[in-house]
């Protein structure tokens, strides 16, 4: 951080000047005018200083606010409370006096209707397009939008996203003229920039909260598209919905959630980073639905245990621990086993990089998947399937995915495995028309039990090998401890169901 020059030591600087040139011997007239000159340039320093300063935090948001505030909306919504809705009666004796009295009152009068919740929204184009958080209108049988300036329309559900939640509202105008905002570049962000939070907190309306952007990319459990930005901005139960502005007046965030023991702002609040929501926002407006890619692949987070017995630099990435039968990962040739690094040039530094990745790309587009295999890199073209009709066919389930793939004790790890058999298969209740090696017995307090390994467990891989044979697996174990591994990765299918283990060596 430059060092800036207070004006109260403007004088002892111009002093220490003088001193100098006194010494020097310099014409007294001249040293008057070169002290003047020294405490100008001097004093311009400071106020350029101060000048950079007030650029960088701005002395009111006023302004801002006063434009803004328009294109901000407060969003109620009631819901049917019905029959199912109410307390059942209790049980009470066949013939008793209270009997009738308690069905009189679960019967008596019309479904009654309430307020289900109060949260905030914005306009994003001025045909009557709203935006808003899917939780504020879930289960809604009446949505009001009321602007600023106290109009109330009833509103519409063009779309709606559960995953990111995201609502998309439509209201007629009428003859209002309406107020719309812009999303901006959330990429852009940095972390301390300000930001300036408008919404509805408490049902009080138009309230104006503003701070700096604390963190991004955010996961805080939500779902899976978690990339939330960090705010200390006061948001507050009603603000859910709300737009996060920069200072250029652009929506950055959608405010979601906060994070309180109390129920009231603590200074941490998350909002939905604008280029997220503006590519479900575009979808819910051009389809009603979301179309997310889909790649058709369980994966799980590469630990250093994984990554050291995988041979890998580091431990990042996405481990394929299954690949959906004739999805668009198995046919473009992607194993389980294959480390996902790059993505459509994007890397995928941890696993929950990668479905969000994934979703914001179109379907039907043709990417590059860069992955790690074995000792090797391979790029692979996929064309990506739709998330939504997937899970329509019922193809997210592991049972979908597939595998390209005497007893014997393996003491270093603590199995007893051997080839599966009839008699294993009706043992463990295994299908008999499976193929592989079964795990006969696991040793108690080995580094296979402790992986929480079972009998009637099926081994398909063996670092990123397929595992046909029990010699096999033992060459496989007996080379990566002469290669000075720490362990093993093993795929292991239990209950139809596959995942990646790491069993360290007994030592």
């Amino acid at each position: 951080m430059p060092n800036h020059v207070s004006p109260f030591g403007l004088d002892n600087v111009c002093k220490s000047i003088i001193v100098q040139l006194v010494r020097r011997g310099m014409d007294r007239v001249l040293l008057f005018r070169y002290a003047l000159i020294t405490a100008f340039v001097a004093l311009l320093v400071v106020l350029g200083g101060q000048s950079v300063s007030s650029a960088e935090r701005p002395d009111s948001f006023a302004d801002l606010a006063e434009k803004l505030s328009p294109a901000v909306v407060n969003i109620s919504t009631k819901m049917v409370v019905n029959g199912n809705n109410r307390p059942q009666m209790p049980q009470f004796p066949e013939g008793s006096p209270f009997e009738d009295f308690f069905k009189e009152f679960q019967d008596r009068g019309e479904p009654s209707r309430r307020a289900q919740s109060l949260g905030s929204g914005f306009i994003i184009d001025a045909a009557g397009i709203v935006v808003t958080n899917n939780h504020v209108i879930e289960n809604a049988d009446e949505i009001s939008v009321i602007l600023a300036n106290d109009e109330s329309f009833q509103a519409k559900v063009i779309g709606r996203d559960a995953k990111t939640d995201i609502a998309v509202l439509q209201i007629d105008p009428r003859d209002s003229k309406l107020t719309a905002v812009s999303f901006g570049n959330s990429d852009g962000l940095r972390v301390g920039d300000w930001v300036m939070a408008i919404g509805n907190p408490f049902g009080l309306g138009g309230t104006v909260t503003a701070g700096i952007v604390s963190a991004r990319g955010r996961d805080i459990g939500s779902g899976p598209y978690d990339d939330f930005i960090q705010t200390d901005a006061s948001i507050n139960r009603g603000n859910s919905g709300g737009p996060l502005f920069n200072l250029n007046g652009e929506v950055i965030g959608i405010n979601t959630a906060i994070f309180s023991q109390t129920g009231g702002s603590v200074g941490i609040g998350f909002a939905i980073s604008a280029n997220l929501a503006t590519k479900v926002v575009g979808q819910l407006q051009d389809y009603g639905r979301t179309r997310r890619g889909w790649l058709g692949v369980f994966i799980q987070e590469v630990t250093e245990d994984i990554a050291d017995s995988l041979g890998l630099d580091s431990a990042k990435g996405a481990l394929i621990s299954s690949v959906t039968e004739a999805g668009p990962a198995d046919e473009a040739g992607l194993q389980a086993g294959d480390v996902i690094i790059r993505f459509d040039g994007k890397d995928v530094v941890k696993s929950r990089d990668l479905p969000r990745i994934v979703a914001e790309t179109p379907v039907e587009t043709t990417v590059d998947v860069e992955v790690v295999r074995g000792a090797e890199r391979k790029t692979l073209s996929v064309t990506l399937g739709e998330l939504e009709q997937a899970e329509n066919g019922g193809l997210l389930s592991r049972s979908q995915s597939k595998e390209k793939t005497n007893d014997t004790k393996i003491a270093n790890i603590g199995l007893t495995v051997a080839p599966l058999t009839e008699e294993l298969a009706e043992k463990f209740d295994l299908d008999t028309g499976e193929t592989g090696i079964v795990v006969v017995d696991v040793k108690d307090g080995s580094p296979a039990a402790d992986k929480g390994v079972q009998p009637g467990d099926i081994i398909r891989r063996l670092n990123q090998s397929a595992i046909t044979s029990v010699d096999k697996l033992i060459e496989g174990i007996a080379s990566a401890k002469k290669e000075g591994r720490k362990g093993v990765l093993m795929l292991i299918e239990s209950d139809g169901q596959t995942r990646f283990v790491q069993i360290s060596f007994d030592e």
